[in-house]
């Protein structure tokens, strides 16, 4: 299965210039999702993940099933204030300004094997944060998996200590490649 036939390329959104790259159409697909989950599986079945940490919103959309998957917990990876219980907080600078995520402090913590999971990896900096939120709390981070990445911003280079499953690569921004 070609899942880069599920993936709509959607010019100027949300400004111009920016070509969006939609998962609505693969989310539409029982057998795309099914494919998707099983690769995205496929390079951790035996690395003892116990934990997987995905950020709203779509990560949550691959971050649950892929837990069932593999036998392991699922945690949400939240704005500030969304999250119920005592949490750890990670603030991180973006292009324009800061943001910060927070995860419960009792979701993971030493000896926890943890796979962080998102929709996409761009820059990297969403990912990254997760990565430190999981290391402040002594979890072991084995490795990301995302559904798409988008090679021409090198959110890869964030990621260097870490084994990452990428399904989909977009090189440039092209819309046809």
């Amino acid at each position: 299965m070609n899942l880069k036939d599920y993936i709509r390329s959607v010019p100027d959104f949300p400004k111009p210039g920016i070509m969006f790259r939609d998962i609505t159409p693969l989310l539409k697909s029982s057998d795309a999702m099914k494919e998707v989950i099983q690769r995205l599986a496929g390079p951790f079945r035996d690395s003892g993940i116990t934990s997987i940490l995905a950020a709203e919103a779509r990560g949550f959309v691959f971050g649950a099933p892929l837990a069932m998957e593999l036998g392991a917990s699922f945690v949400p990876i939240r704005k500030p204030g969304k999250l119920p219980w005592e949490t750890h907080k990670f603030s991180y600078d973006l292009e324009y300004g800061s943001d910060s995520l927070e995860i419960h402090r009792d979701a993971i913590g030493a000896g926890d094997r943890v796979l962080l999971v998102d929709d996409l990896l761009a820059t990297g900096g969403t990912i990254e944060a997760c990565m430190k939120l999981a290391q402040q709390q002594k979890a072991d981070v084995v490795g990301a998996a995302f559904v798409i990445e988008l090679a021409f911003l090198n959110g890869r280079r964030r990621l260097e200590s870490l084994q990452v499953n990428s399904l989909i690569t977009y090189q440039t921004e092209d819309a046809d490649e």
